[in-house]
């Protein structure tokens, strides 16, 4: 059976936008680095590891989820160019141009979507690809569910399962959401528990099963409340809704069609070649 592959859209865009020359451009000089790389992308993932349909993930910047509701520092600092932000509106368009399907909703992020299809596609009985930079989605190896993890830009990948979590973290799959609330994680501004880096919240994980087994022997007492909301944070919400997922193959086409309407022409002229190949 074909694996599902699911993508963490932002994750790859932002990848895109910051490896390519900020020259690049569509014919009416708007900016275009960040649609050809994301292409390129797709293209290369869809080649190496020919998945039976692709869905790809969003975040929704416009509307704050629960995480940023019970956290009022969660991911605070951050700030898009413009000329990214641009291009993130209409990457969804771009891929479902692929004939790929896109989820996104208010009030949940792009790892939530992600977590909901590998949910659903171990239910079948299938395998699931997700790529994505966010180590968050370690919490999903498991022996269905491979992350695919950019390693240069979005040239070269890495395969991460349960033995490559427990490399990394010393801490099982299951145990990742418990990791983070424990070290804490910049990126978001979660502080962690106080005093504790990566190697005691191993450390810890190795003495209890779970953050909660920690503190019902009594660590962490006086930050068991901040330690759960932070837990709550790092778990993703496997509940998210998610689009049908059939199989199905690249609209070579249509994406032609799309890139060329955008001033794409490159891109539009690749993806025609494509197109004549799939039909020879």
């Amino acid at each position: 059976m074909r694996p599902l592959l699911v993508i963490d859209g932002d994750s790859f865009a932002h990848r895109a936008y910051h490896a390519l020359p900020k020259s690049i451009r569509r014919a009416d000089r708007r900016p275009a680095g960040a649609l050809v790389g994301f292409a390129n992308m797709l293209i290369r993932l869809w080649e190496g590891e020919e998945p039976r349909t692709v869905l790809v993930a969003w975040d929704t910047l416009e509307v704050p989820t629960y995480r940023h509701e019970e956290f009022g520092s969660y991911q605070s600092g951050r700030v898009f160019d413009d000329e990214l932000l641009e291009q993130l509106a209409l990457l969804p368009e771009l891929v479902e141009g692929f004939g790929f399907a896109v989820a996104k909703g208010a009030g949940y992020e792009a790892d939530d979507f992600l977590a909901a299809a590998a949910d659903a596609e171990t239910e079948r009985g299938g395998h699931v690809l997700v790529a994505t930079s966010d180590r968050d989605a370690f919490q999903l190896a498991s022996a269905n569910v491979t992350i695919l993890q950019p390693t240069r830009g979005v040239s070269e990948i890495a395969r991460i399962g349960p033995a490559e979590v427990r490399e990394r973290y010393g801490v099982e799959p299951a145990q990742v959401p418990d990791f983070i609330a424990l070290r804490g994680d910049p990126s978001d501004k979660l502080p962690g528990a106080r005093g504790v880096g990566p190697k005691t919240a191993a450390q810890i994980l190795s003495e209890y099963p779970s953050l909660e087994d920690a503190l019902a022997a009594g660590r962490f007492a006086a930050e068991a409340d901040d330690l759960r909301l932070y837990r709550r944070i790092a778990q993703l919400d496997h509940s998210a809704p998610l689009p049908p997922l059939d199989d199905a193959e690249p609209d070579w086409a249509r994406a032609a069609a799309l890139a060329g309407r955008w001033g794409l022409g490159a891109l539009a002229g690749r993806l025609e070649e494509r197109d004549k190949a799939s039909r020879s």
